[in-house]
């Protein structure tokens, strides 16, 4: 043994490379299949878009998202000479993510083109590859992009700020919106005494002379706190009512919004959630007093499709990784992904992550549509809340499977899976949690008009395909007719009307999702597997369906 060589211990051998950088929508079949499925043929202008997009979410994006979460936000809540600033300092590549997106249009394709058929579902696209980059700067992406209908209601706001937030750049000095080149647009709509029951808001706003109000209060989360300006409840004379509360005023001053701390979150790390206090800071009413619940609706329904999005997306990326891991390391004497029962539960991630997938998309073209048709309106209505409550509560689970794939490495933090693992359950709890949703479900089916019919129509749309949807969904409708105890059976109900919606969404693709969509069917609906995954029936194609979940680079 020579002295240059005697405390070599090893050779790594039978370890996957790191994963090369790729393209997330040129090179992923699936989300084209899906995307595309939605769109008119017209869309062709907007492939450079995606592709470009694609290709930077999926190589320099990747190493910002990894810097921009190991280094957190710093709150600085006075300068070194004991002036009162709130100021939250982020890492460079958190403003080098934001400003990738809002150059690419994430925060406002949708109200750039706003009419054309398919603006949604491109925007819903973005969002999706961005989201697999970094999920922390999506938060005030989503809000900026959920803002602009409650913000059409503001007859009293300064004109830059509607303007400024559907046609801007990203611009993170702290300016007056006037001066500045492209806004970003928070929410802080809850207090400790009541989370989602918004209506026990304790926050006061009174009515200045010059058409303003100044507000008083608190707000427990407040997401964001270095956006331009933030949507809020507070109560008014009138009741219950939304206000734009900008942090820089006008005259260039800062706005009485005093930052108490911000929220040490499970993940989320690359955003700053916090907890304020309203000193008599300046806001103007967005729509008539008393209206607070109305305006912000349509943000809600909004944020919500969101959701869907990035806890599909999680899905998608937590599935390349695994996907590749498991194609290049032996075990026992075979690669893993020749494996049988690994390959069982690849096919059924694959399927699962197709399922939300298509149906985020399939919400997102309801969106599309919903200015132009009422049943496509009420569809958006309903199936973004049971959509929020079954594609986000699937997805840590979804994770944890992926991450059982890498084995140990699966839990170490040079991996981004412990982070996708953090990230996981909290699209599941923003903007309202699962009962809230059930709840909301529930309500729209008892009080807003063609909102059942619309569902019923959808779903029939693809009878005949399947002989287990069509058994399903005879049970569905039979389960909804009897009104006994709604609100126990509630979870149940949304539940089964989201697999229904799965399968609706995979069954009307008539193209490469045949089999997974007839899978599907068969062990989600027929009751033909387990609760875990990887607990498909032995008769499925598991390598042509596991071959439909790979992107080119793996």
């Amino acid at each position: 043994m020579t002295s240059s060589n005697r405390f070599v211990t090893h050779v790594v051998e039978n370890q996957p490379t790191i994963p090369a950088p790729y393209n997330l929508w040129r090179d992923d079949s699936l989300l084209r299949e899906l995307v595309d499925q939605h769109l008119p043929l017209t869309h062709q202008h907007d492939e450079g878009l995606l592709s470009q997009y694609g290709q930077l979410t999926g190589d320099a994006l990747m190493d910002h998202g990894e810097l921009a979460n190991k280094n957190k936000p710093i709150l600085h809540t006075f300068d070194r000479y004991g002036r009162r600033i709130d100021d939250v300092e982020f890492h460079p590549s958190y403003h080098a993510l934001m400003d990738s997106a809002m150059q690419h249009n994430v925060h406002n394709y949708s109200w750039k083109h706003e009419g054309i058929d398919g603006a949604h579902t491109i925007r819903a696209a973005l969002m999706y590859m961005h989201y697999q980059a970094e999920s922390g700067t999506s938060c005030p992406l989503t809000m900026t992009h959920a803002a602009i209908p409650a913000m059409r209601y503001g007859n009293q706001l300064p004109s830059d700020y509607l303007d400024k937030t559907i046609n801007g750049v990203y611009d993170s000095r702290s300016l007056p919106a006037r001066k500045k080149r492209g806004l970003t647009i928070g929410m802080g709509m809850t207090e400790k005494q009541g989370g989602s029951d918004v209506r026990r808001n304790t926050t006061r706003a009174v009515k200045q002379a010059d058409g303003s109000y100044t507000i008083v209060g608190h707000k427990f989360f407040f997401s964001a706190p270095m956006c331009d300006a933030h949507l809020i409840l507070a109560q008014a004379e009138g009741g219950l009512s939304c206000f734009l509360l900008p942090r820089i005023l006008e005259n260039g001053e800062r706005n009485n919004v005093r930052i108490q701390r911000l929220k040490d979150k499970l993940g989320d790390w690359s955003n700053a959630s916090s907890e304020v206090e309203f000193q008599e800071a300046t806001a103007y009413l967005i729509g008539e007093e008393g209206r607070g619940v109305p305006v912000i609706i349509d943000m809600v329904s909004l944020t919500r499709l969101d959701c869907m999005i990035g806890s599909s997306a999680l899905m998608r990326q937590s599935l390349v990784h695994a996907l590749h891991h498991v194609s290049h390391r032996d075990a026992f004497g075979r690669t893993l992904v020749n494996q049988p029962l690994m390959q069982n539960v690849l096919a059924d991630l694959t399927i699962e992550c197709a399922a939300a997938t298509a149906l985020t998309m399939r919400v997102a073209k309801a969106v599309d549509n919903a200015s132009r048709n009422s049943s496509e309106a009420a569809l958006a209505r309903l199936a973004t809340a049971i959509g929020k409550y079954w594609v986000c509560k699937r997805t840590p689970m979804f994770v944890n499977e992926a991450q059982e794939c890498l084995g140990g490495i699966g839990y170490v933090e040079e991996n981004p899976m412990p982070r996708y693992y953090r990230q996981a359950p909290l699209n599941s709890i923003w903007e309202g949690s699962g009962n809230v949703q059930c709840l909301d479900v529930l309500r729209a089916l008892a009080k807003e008009p063609y909102v059942k019919e619309a569902l019923t129509n959808e779903l029939k749309t693809q009878a005949g395909k399947n002989k287990h949807y069509d058994i399903h969904l005879s049970k569905l409708f039979d389960a909804l007719a009897n009104t006994h105890n709604l609100e126990t059976r509630s979870r149940y109900l949304t539940e089964q009307m989201a697999l229904a919606l799965q399968a609706c969404s995979l069954l009307a693709n008539n193209n490469a999702l045949v089999d997974i969509a007839h899978t599907f069917c068969e062990s989600r609906l027929s009751n033909a597997c387990g609760l875990a995954l990887g607990t498909l029936p032995d008769t499925v194609q598991f390598e042509k369906i596991i071959a439909l979940g790979r992107v080119s680079s793996s």
